[in-house]
C-alpha cells in the first residue's frame, strides 16, 4: 500500500463515529515502520480545524474507504 491510497481514506473516530480528517503526513521510524499519522482536522467552510497526530497504536483497522482509530479525548 502506497502512502497516496492512505491518503484518500476517511479517517473515522470509533469513540463517536465522526470523521476526523483525512492523512496528510506520515513519520516512519529509521527501520522504516510508521510511527504516526498527520491528519488534517475536517474543514467546516473555509476554516480548518487544525492537525492531529494520530499513533500507529491508535489505528483499529484499515479498511477500503476509511481508517478506523481511537482517539482519546
Amino acid at each position: 500500500m502506497f502512502l497516496s491510497d492512505l491518503q484518500t481514506k476517511d479517517i473515522i473516530d470509533l469513540v463517536d463515529g465522526k470523521k476526523i480528517g483525512s492523512i496528510i503526513d506520515v513519520l516512519i521510524s529509521d527501520d522504516g515502520n510508521i510511527l504516526e499519522f498527520s491528519v488534517q482536522r475536517k474543514r467546516f467552510l473555509f476554516f480548518s480545524s487544525g492537525v492531529i497526530k494520530i499513533k500507529w497504536g491508535q489505528i483499529d483497522k484499515i479498511g477500503k474507504d476509511v481508517i478506523l482509530v481511537k482517539v482519546e479525548p
